[in-house]
């Protein structure tokens, strides 16, 4: 089993994101890849997203998709952080509040 462990600063330091004047870049989120091994002893990506300047979770949502299967853990992991790149820039093409 592998345990991620995640860090959050207190949001009270940190100037909130707002949609009327505030830029999100790429370095605003967290991403955070791992894998877990199914039972059948392949592996599958596991992957959370948060977004820091407002400390809102990303990804995974309701319905996520999951990521995989594959052979080796590295895989599952690249694969992972490949989706996370991809959530964080759509996020920040179509940013939610």
């Amino acid at each position: 089993m592998v345990r991620r462990k995640l860090h959050f600063h207190n949001s009270s330091l940190r100037h909130p994101a707002s949609p009327d004047g505030m830029t999100i870049t790429a370095s605003d989120y967290r991403i955070y890849p791992t894998y877990r091994r199914t039972v059948t002893g392949t592996f599958t990506g596991d992957l959370k997203v948060v977004r820091i300047t407002d400390d809102r979770l990303i990804f995974p949502y309701d319905g996520a998709p999951m990521i995989g299967p594959f052979e080796t853990a590295l895989e599952a992991r690249e694969a992972a952080a490949r989706k996370g790149a991809e959530v964080v820039a759509a996020d920040l093409l179509n940013p939610e509040y």
